[in-house]
């Protein structure tokens, strides 16, 4: 079974639920704004899954807020295990990178 969580996707959860608690709006509103199902901005909320870029669109902009503010700051470190990103500038060092560039 693929897990579906990670501490990025729990970070985000937390920032879309301490907005949207600053701003009184409920769950079932926020998510009628965006134009989601309950269910699955629930799941977001909790962390759960893994939004694409266009629902954190979505809920950035019935939070009336910058998507970047959903995002800013989170560390590669907190990615699921498994997944080990790189700059380009170490391609030469990383074999994977080093075949598929070179």
């Amino acid at each position: 079974m693929v897990q579906t969580e990670s501490e990025i996707a729990r970070e985000v959860g937390r920032r879309i639920q301490k907005i949207r608690a600053t701003t009184g709006v409920s769950a079932r509103v926020l998510a009628e704004c965006a134009d989601m199902d309950l269910t699955n901005f629930q799941r977001i909320e909790r962390g759960i899954g893994n939004p694409t870029i266009a629902t954190l669109v979505q809920i950035a902009t019935a939070l009336e807020i910058d998507v970047a503010e959903l995002v800013t700051g989170l560390d590669p470190n907190d990615l699921p295990h498994g997944r080990e990103p790189y700059g380009y500038s170490q391609a030469k060092t990383r074999r994977r990178a080093y075949r598929a560039i070179y």
